[in-house]
């Protein structure tokens, strides 16, 4: 009896401590989450946060037609809605990564347990919601230390269930597909969606919902973009196909005929320097970095255009932009392919005209303002060392019009190579509202990074020369119809300031005797632009360039008017769409309104414009540009050709446009108009002493035009784009004759008299 009390004695023993240990326990996991919960084991997210978390959320940059064109981020990451999402992508998810969502609060206690007594053999058990928590407040921990890996679970379980009381089960959902990293610079859902498949999320479809999903897994591992590990991928997305008809998500016989389906890629990606309009989002970026300054948030702190998910609403076309990008890689890899055959052999080549010490002097300067002289220079080699390690060849990869080829040359035959190598610069607007259409500032912007739009004033050449008429048609009441005699002409010395006396010459050597002015500037005579020169001076030229939006600083010499002048692209369409516009100039405007994250609007953009001629002078210039693409440099837009490759235009419609030639072939330009559409093109090498030797080739109109007249042969192929083929307005009371005859109407009072010194009489 007395052994029988003590056995019990002894179990009563053994129960009270194990309720002792199993209060403790439980007592001990409470404090454990009390002290996760109040931040012992760190910063723990608080109310504020939860109901905004944190997140690098990319600016959007939106073009007219409403479409996404580019972005700046630090992560690519641009949220979705959960009405955003398909249905089938949202089954997938859930099937395959927390089969018991809808039923949990945060934590899934039977999965918990499961992972727990298989030591997690069997998976880890985290749900939509613990990997939410992680993504958002505190990311992977690859510690290998047991009790820090269960402080971050705890961690993620006391974030979870307080995630699960902020938001929806929807809600969840959407921002856990907003914060996954798929790579390829792919971050979220809509990113995802755009970069793999060039679709938005709600297009997808299951097999493509389904490869996603897959991802999730690991994203590196199962990257559908990596050929080599397609049947993995292919294995992964069949797996998930198969959850989701475990949970009766999706059919057999469905499964069965997803699983035959190939995984299809439109792979396009999304970096600053790919994509489109690349030229266009750079100069903007330089725009944003002010405009972040002039326009603080309400606490006074500046916007990240990096973090906080503004949409920048351009006014950019992406359809236009798309065919001017096209029209230069249509016409510059012909171009192209001629310099090379009209350099090669040449001494000095590409360089034209040049001595060998000039030629060593160009080098040498590319070679000091190049990366590898920057590097070795601080790892404290002399210049004679840098200088010799440019003729050691090497691997690199190089641009061509057929792709970034790898290729093995020293550094100095590189830098030669690029100095061959055309560049361009394009832009289109309309006149009416200085809505700048299309930038295509170069032709890669990985290679070459100098916007030839914005950044890089060009010698205009005969592109000047409409500005000098216009003036004349202003000052002195001229119109088009009146003529002048083309003969020799010299201005002399100390007349408007110059030097020595000045002889300009025509390009073909010619004399045409007495001509319009119509005529004159169609055929780009030289002589009678001097003439008008001499007549009205070169500070009012210079005074009307700059009313028509010109900064660029312009010398105040004769010599102007045949095109001795430094303008930018983008300034000399503005500069043209005046004219277009009745005389009224508008600045050119990119973008129409900045909106926050929520889309709601933080500036709107009101354009700028003045009077700069009356309508009548405006008009009578169409008409002399007219002139131009009717029997003039510009004609071949009516027919085609570009001097080498046979472009069939066959423009009927009025146009606009001037072509212009600097004297040395080392810039080409057209200016190009219709009524609601003005468009320049300038085509050229970086270095102004790479040429091409003749003129057949180095002329505007065999090097800029054709891309103008590409580029407008697409518009009109385009209805949506509404591009006119009509008549430009004219003036309901015109003073200023602009109909003339085939033969010159002689005005007797503006005739220019043949000086008889001229003829040595």
């Amino acid at each position: 009896m007395a052994k029988n009390q003590t056995n019990k004695q002894d179990f009563s023993k053994y129960i009270k401590t194990f309720w002792k240990l199993f209060l403790c326990g439980v007592i001990g996991v409470i404090l454990l989450f009390l002290f996760a919960s109040w931040g012992f084991f760190g910063e723990m997210p608080s109310f504020e946060k939860l109901e905004n978390p944190d997140s690098n959320v990319a600016t959007e940059i939106i073009s007219s037609d409403g479409e996404v064109i580019g972005k700046f981020y630090l992560e690519n990451r641009v949220p979705v809605k959960y009405t955003d999402l398909p249905k089938h992508l949202v089954d997938a998810l859930v099937a395959t990564e927390d089969e018991r969502f809808y039923e949990h609060s945060g934590i899934d206690a039977k999965g918990t347990f499961r992972a727990a007594l298989t030591l997690g053999s069997s998976g880890g058990a985290s749900t939509i919601t613990q990997q939410l928590a992680k993504n958002l407040f505190h990311g992977a921990d690859g510690s290998k230390n047991i009790v820090l890996r269960v402080l971050q679970k705890i961690k993620e379980w006391v974030i979870a269930v307080r995630l699960e009381r902020q938001y929806a089960k929807k809600e969840i959902l959407a921002m856990y597909l907003n914060e996954v990293d798929f790579v390829n610079g792919a971050v979220g859902i809509r990113s995802a969606s755009k970069i793999y498949f060039n679709k938005e999320p709600k297009d997808l479809t299951i097999n493509e919902a389904a490869v996603f999903v897959g991802m999730l897994k690991n994203p590196s591992l199962y990257n559908p973009n990596r050929e080599k590990r397609i049947q993995r991928v292919t294995d992964r997305r069949n797996t998930v196909l198969g959850q989701m008809v475990k949970n009766d998500l999706l059919s057999k016989e469905e499964k069965e005929k997803l699983e035959k389906e190939p995984i299809v890629l439109d792979f396009k990606p999304e970096s600053h320097s790919e994509g489109s309009a690349t030229y266009f989002r750079e100069y903007l970026r330089d725009y944003m970095k002010k405009w972040v300054k002039d326009h603080p948030k309400e606490d006074g702190t500046e916007y990240d255009i990096y973090r906080d998910g503004l949409k920048i609403y351009t006014t950019i076309d992406s359809r236009m932009q798309k065919y001017a990008e096209e029209a230069v890689a249509e016409h510059l890899p012909n171009l192209q392919a001629e310099f090379f055959k009209n350099a090669k052999g040449k001494k000095n080549a590409p360089f034209v005209n040049i001595s060998d010490d000039q030629t060593n002097s160009i080098l040498k300067n590319a070679m000091k303002s190049s990366e590898r002289w920057r590097l070795l220079k601080g790892d404290g080699k002399t210049e004679d060392e840098i200088i010799k390690s440019f003729d050691v060849k090497t691997k690199m990869k190089i641009f061509s019009w057929a792709g970034e080829r790898d290729t093995i040359m020293t550094p100095k035959d590189s830098i030669l190579y690029y100095k061959h190598i055309l560049q361009t610069g394009m832009m289109a607007m309309e006149p009416q509202t200085g809505h700048i259409k299309a930038w295509v500032g170069g032709i890669d912007y990985k290679h070459f990074q100098y916007d030839h739009v914005g950044q890089g004033a060009r010698q205009v050449g005969s592109t000047f020369k409409p500005f000098v008429y216009a003036t004349a048609i202003e000052q002195l009441g001229m119109s088009p119809c009146d003529s002048i005699i083309d003969t020799p002409f010299t201005m002399p010395k100390g007349k408007w300031g110059i030097d020595e006396a000045w002889s300009p010459q025509n390009s073909d050597g010619k004399f045409r005797g007495l001509i319009t002015l119509k005529s004159a500037l169609a055929n780009s005579v030289n002589t009678i632009s001097a003439k008008l020169m001499d007549r009205i001076g070169p500070k009012t030229v210079v005074d009307m360039v700059h009313e028509l939006g010109v900064t660029s600083e312009i010398p105040e010499r004769p010599a102007i008017a045949l095109g001795a002048v430094e303008i930018t692209v983008e300034e000399m369409v503005a500069a043209y769409s005046t004219f277009a516009n009745q005389g009224v100039y508008v600045k050119p405007t990119f973008v129409t309104k900045i909106a926050d994250k929520n889309d709601v609007v933080i500036d709107q953009i009101v354009p700028v414009s003045k009077d700069v001629v009356n309508t009548d002078v405006a008009y009578a210039i169409l008409k002399l540009l007219e002139g131009v693409t009717e029997d003039g440099s510009g004609k071949r837009l009516r027919w085609g050709g570009a001097g080498f490759r046979n472009y069939d235009y066959s423009f009927s419609n009025p146009i606009a446009g001037k072509t212009g030639t600097t004297q040395n072939n080392s810039d080409g330009w057209f200016v190009g108009m219709v009524p609601n559409l003005a468009a320049g093109v300038w085509v050229g090498n970086d270095d102004r002493s790479a040429h091409f030797r003749s003129t057949f080739y180095g002329q505007g109109a065999t090097m800029a035009l054709p891309i103008w007249g590409l580029f407008m042969k697409k518009c009109y192929k385009d209805p949506d784009l509404n591009v006119s083929k009509a008549e430009f307005d004219r003036p309901a009371k015109l003073s200023i004759k602009v109909d003339c005859w085939k033969k010159p109407q002689v005005d007797s009072t503006k005739i220019d008299e043949p000086d008889m010194d001229e003829f040595g009489l």
